[in-house]
C-alpha cells in the first residue's frame, strides 16, 4: 500500500475490492466472497457490527482483528466506522485483503505482539472455541485495549436448547464432536476443543477488568424453537428452584454474578445459534 492509498479512504477501499475480485475469480478457499453468496457467517458479522454500534456509534481509531482469516469482517467493519485495522492470525496466507498485514501469533503458546493499549477496538469472532487457553486470551485482548475500547468476542452457543439436548443423549455439545486422536488440526473445524458458555465467558471477562458485559445472538434456530415450545415450563420452574437454591443454600449468588445466570436461561440464548459478547475496558 503506497502513502496516498494509505491516506485515502476511497483509494484505500478500492485496493481492497480490486483484492477481493481478483481472489473471487482465482477460486481460493479461503478469498472473500462476493455478496450475493451468502456467507455462512453473514449472520454473525451482521451481529458483530451491530454490538460494536450499540457500545460505541462513533467509533474510530485502531482497531485490530484477532483471527482475522480472510479479512471479510476487517472489510465489513472499516465500512461501517473510520477505524485503521490491523489483523493478526495463527497464519498469514489467508488473507484476501489488500493492504493489510496479517501479524502471526499462537494465542495458546504466544502474547498479542502489541503494546498495552494499542487499540479502540478489538473483534475476535469463531476463535476462542480453538484456544486452549481462552482466558489468557482474554487477559491479552483486555491488555491492549485503551481505556474506554471496545471488544466484541463470539462463540457457537452451547446452551441453545439443540445444543443442550444433543449433549444430554450423545454426550457432545452442537458444532462440538468426537476428536480424532493425534489430531493437532486446533485451527480447523475439527478444532473446537473448547466450549465456552455464556457465563463462562462473561466471568473471564469481567476478571480480565472488562465491563459493560451484554449479549446477543446471530440468529434464531428452527429446532431450537420447537424443543422451545415443549419444555418452556419445565425450564422456568426448575430454573427458578435451582436459582433459589444456590442464592439461599450454597450462597452462589449476588447482584454481580446473577443477570449472567439469569440470561442462561433466556429466550435469545435458548434459541441462538452464536453468541456475540461485547464489553468495553475499564
Amino acid at each position: 500500500m503506497n502513502v496516498f492509498t494509505r491516506n485515502n479512504p476511497d483509494a484505500r477501499r478500492a485496493e481492497m475490492e480490486e483484492a477481493r475480485r481478483l481472489a473471487h475469480q482465482r477460486g481460493e478457499t479461503s478469498a472473500v466472497r462476493l455478496p450475493n453468496e451468502g456467507l455462512s457467517t453473514e449472520k454473525i458479522i451482521q451481529a458483530t457490527i451491530a454490538k460494536i454500534r450499540e457500545l460505541a456509534p462513533n467509533m474510530h481509531g485502531d482497531y485490530l482483528d484477532v483471527g482475522a482469516g480472510n479479512g471479510e469482517l476487517i472489510d465489513r467493519v472499516m465500512r461501517e466506522f473510520a477505524v485503521t485495522p490491523r489483523a493478526c492470525d495463527y497464519r498469514d496466507d489467508l488473507m484476501t485483503l489488500g493492504g493489510i498485514r496479517v501479524d502471526v501469533v499462537d494465542l495458546n503458546n504466544e502474547r498479542l505482539p502489541y503494546a498495552d493499549g494499542s487499540f479502540d477496538l478489538v473483534t475476535c469472532t469463531e476463535v476462542i472455541e480453538h484456544l486452549e487457553h481462552y482466558r489468557a486470551a482474554m487477559r491479552e485482548i483486555s491488555r491492549v485495549l485503551r481505556p474506554g475500547g471496545v471488544f466484541v468476542v463470539s462463540t457457537p452457543n452451547v446452551l441453545n436448547l439443540r445444543s443442550r439436548l444433543r449433549y444430554l443423549f450423545f454426550g457432545f455439545f452442537n458444532m462440538f464432536g468426537p476428536l480424532q486422536l493425534g489430531d493437532d488440526r486446533h485451527h480447523s473445524t475439527h478444532g473446537h476443543v473448547n466450549p465456552v458458555a455464556y457465563f463462562y465467558l462473561a466471568h473471564a471477562l469481567d476478571a480480565a477488568g472488562l465491563s459493560d458485559i451484554s449479549v446477543a445472538v446471530d440468529k434464531h434456530q428452527r429446532g431450537s424453537a420447537i424443543a422451545l415450545a415443549l419444555l418452556w415450563l419445565p425450564i422456568r420452574l426448575y430454573g427458578a428452584r435451582s436459582l433459589r437454591r444456590e442464592r439461599r443454600k450454597y450462597r452462589t449468588l449476588d447482584a454481580r454474578n446473577e443477570p449472567f445466570i439469569r440470561a442462561m436461561n433466556s429466550r435469545d440464548l435458548l434459541l441462538g445459534r452464536t453468541i456475540i459478547v461485547g464489553c468495553r475496558k475499564l
